[in-house]
């Protein structure tokens, strides 16, 4: 199966930056996108960023220009690069691949159990 484990989340200040990483394991065949969501408190899980296997990125408007999304394939981990954070950053930031197994050849959602991010002063 396919293991995600998201790491880097905490508390800082505005203006502060983090970076966020995605490790991914387990019985890989090919991994079409990999893509950041962040569910705020009361709120349904957004898309923050994603990356697919072309090279292809977007962002969510509120965080163009302040986050970047990159992917270390020797590692099979991705990571989201945070600067310039706003409180309304704050939520529990979800790492999920959409790909494929050895086991499962169709293409399906996987995620990960989310790290936290709290930006306040």
């Amino acid at each position: 199966q396919v293991q995600i484990v998201e790491s880097g989340g905490g508390l800082v200040q505005p203006g502060e930056s983090l970076k966020l990483s995605c490790e991914i394991s387990g019985s890989l065949r090919f991994i079409h996108a990999m893509n950041w969501y962040r569910q705020a408190p009361g709120q349904p899980r957004r898309l923050v960023a994603n990356m697919f296997d072309d090279g292809k990125k977007n962002y969510a408007d509120s965080v163009k220009d302040r986050f970047t999304i990159s992917r270390d394939n020797a590692k099979n981990t991705t990571y989201l690069q945070m600067n310039d954070l706003k409180p309304e950053d704050t939520g529990i930031y979800f790492c999920n691949m959409y790909g494929a197994t050895v086991y499962v050849s169709q293409p399906r959602d996987f995620w990960g159990q989310g790290t936290q991010v709290t930006v306040s002063s």
